[in-house]
């Protein structure tokens, strides 16, 4: 309930009074200030004093009118609050101002048009909180010789002229418009690196596995090399140690003439165009030529270990160097 201020309403002094709790009672005697009554029993003096004011000590919600304000990019706006005030002091507030409740709304009303025209349009959206805290300062600075206090100060709504409105509506379009495309090319981006990398990846992968491919294929063409020499060079042993044999060179000269008679199965396979010897035929002729050879190759080494080694009985029984002829094949 609002501060009962006329003479109708007000208590009547009969002497003993009670007052109640978050209420002041402001006593004149005689037309002039006497005392300010406590909540509880209280006694005063009939025809002297007179209760003049009642102050309620809770806190009051006023609902300040709408009221039209221009912002500082010249836009009108229709703005309503509600502000929240406690009586402080009730001496000063039943004799520092009229109507404190009234003056206390005016003075909301003129300081939140001159804070508006402070700010923009998008800034009274944005910083209400901020708003609101510089008029409760501004209120507060006026009203203390009023001995009200202002608590709070909440605006309720802002009213929008409708072309403002419409206006508003198409940039917050526009501006979700530019976040999902900003959005979307944003996710084209990272799919695009995503298939860079993924790519990236795998040929980094197919090249690793190549490299271990051929380092594997390497090393087993290595050692297939190495065991291909060791088992020519053993077969190379064992071939010396069998010409080193009685009746070798016969044998030598076996399989000479057997590798020779072979060779004529594969002419005429590979090309049209051949050449052969005049001889060719003659498989005694060939077989002594090549024969020869290995021994003109044999020689010096044959020499060298002479030389080395002290020289060994003669055998009476040595193995016959003859070539045995063989048959002239029939040429074809």
């Amino acid at each position: 309930p609002a501060p009962r201020r006329g003479a109708s309403g007000l208590p009547v002094n009969v002497g003993v009074l009670f007052v109640p709790q978050q209420e002041a009672w402001v006593v004149e005697r005689m037309g002039r200030f006497h005392r300010i009554l406590e909540p509880g029993l209280n006694f005063l003096i009939p025809l002297l004093d007179r209760i003049r004011y009642v102050q309620s000590l809770k806190e009051i919600v006023i609902n300040v009118p709408e009221q039209s304000a221009v912002t500082l990019d010249n836009v009108t706006l229709q703005i309503d609050g509600v502000l929240y005030l406690r009586v402080m002091d009730p001496y000063k507030a039943s004799y520092g101002v009229e109507d404190p409740e009234y003056a206390v709304t005016q003075l909301a009303q003129t300081t939140m048009r001159s804070e508006l025209g402070k700010l923009s349009l998008d800034r009274v959206f944005r910083e209400r909180e901020s708003l609101n805290a510089s008029i409760v300062d501004a209120i507060n600075q006026a009203s203390d010789c009023w001995g009200i206090r202002c608590l709070r100060y909440e605006i309720k709504d802002i009213h929008v002229p409708p072309r403002v409105k419409e206006s508003m509506q198409m940039q917050v379009e526009a501006e979700r418009r530019k976040r999902a495309t900003v959005l979307e090319s944003e996710g084209t981006r990272e799919s695009a690196i995503n298939v860079a990398e993924g790519q990236k990846q795998a040929q980094i992968l197919a090249s690793e596995a190549e490299k271990a491919e051929q380092i594997n294929k390497a090393a087993g063409e290595a050692n297939a090399m190495l065991v291909k020499a060791r088992a020519k060079a053993e077969a190379i042993q064992l071939l010396a140690a069998a010409l080193a044999q009685q009746h070798g060179s016969a044998a030598a000269s076996l399989s000479v003439a057997e590798q020779y008679v072979n060779a004529f199965s594969k002419l005429a396979k590979d090309s049209n165009t051949l050449l052969l010897p005049a001889s060719t035929g003659d498989v005694t002729s060939m077989v002594a030529q090549a024969l020869g050879i290995y021994g003109t190759l044999t020689k010096p080494q044959a020499l060298k270990t002479q030389d080395e080694k002290p020289p060994a009985p003669k055998d009476p029984q040595a193995p016959s160097t003859e070539v045995p002829k063989a048959e002239p094949a029939n040429s074809s």
